[in-house]
């Protein structure tokens, strides 16, 4: 890391860096229980709708998986909460809340459809993620990555549902910005999904750089895409206008 004059920054100061770096997951893991905590309220105020249980699961799996990220950064890395942290953030991901989209936006019967088969294929993952022998001589101290997985062809199952996670999760939230867009009346619906849009793709950013062994990147992208989707409901929630879903208005 270089600042300009080609003045180096210390081996102190980056270390100290990268130390503060690896302690963010534990404001991401408290925001996103904070988060849950409302989203649970709410749906239990609106009779319990599967697109919103999605979401809330969704909020509560993404805690989880910075909750492992906290632990690894205060007492270091151990195998229990490696394959914890694979399942939760490589396997499971953004698909609980993109599939909370898939409910909105699809029939029911649909969506239960893309449901079950995504679940199962998650399922099968996590079995063999746990089934796996670890190649010590890859593992480090502080930082997760799945490259320790002796079981290579495990990790080739994460694309799918990170693709999975992306179309509907960010396309969704996409799509639902453009519909929004076509009238100002839905401003306020609009610039949520936007925000929940790129909230939901930071992380998947982020994700892409731990292939490469910067954890640290996703630890960053983790705490702003929480922010964003928080930002995203809490604009909708604030200036409440009736929704072109169905699902919603039921």
């Amino acid at each position: 890391m270089r600042l300009r004059n080609n003045f180096s920054l210390s081996p102190n100061i980056q270390n100290s860096m990268i130390e503060f770096i690896h302690k963010i997951p534990i404001l991401t893991t408290v925001l996103s229980g904070v988060f849950f905590v409302i989203l649970y309220r709410e749906w239990n105020s609106k009779n319990k709708p599967a697109y919103f249980f999605w979401w809330m699961i969704g909020v509560l799996c993404y805690g989880l998986g910075t909750l492992t990220e906290s632990i690894v950064g205060i007492f270091n890395w151990s195998e229990p909460v490696f394959r914890s942290w694979y399942i939760l953030g490589a396997l499971l991901g953004g698909f609980p809340l993109a599939q909370g989209s898939v409910y909105l936006i699809f029939k029911k019967s649909t969506a239960d459809v893309m449901m079950f088969s995504v679940v199962s294929i998650i399922l099968i993952a996590s079995v063999l993620v746990m089934m796996s022998p670890i190649d010590y001589s890859l593992v480090e101290p502080t930082r997760l990555t799945g490259r320790v997985l002796t079981w290579k062809n495990v990790r080739l199952i994460t694309p799918f549902v990170n693709i999975y996670a992306f179309i509907f999760l960010v396309g969704g939230a996409a799509y639902s910005a453009y519909r929004y867009s076509k009238d100002i009346k839905f401003k306020n619906r609009c610039i949520g999904n936007i925000f929940i849009a790129v909230g939901g793709l930071l992380p998947g950013i982020g994700g892409s750089f731990t292939k490469f062994g910067y954890t640290e990147v996703l630890y960053v992208t983790e705490l702003l895409g929480i922010i964003l989707i928080y930002m995203g409901y809490h604009t909708m929630k604030r200036y409440q206008t009736t929704s072109i879903y169905h699902a919603q208005v039921v």
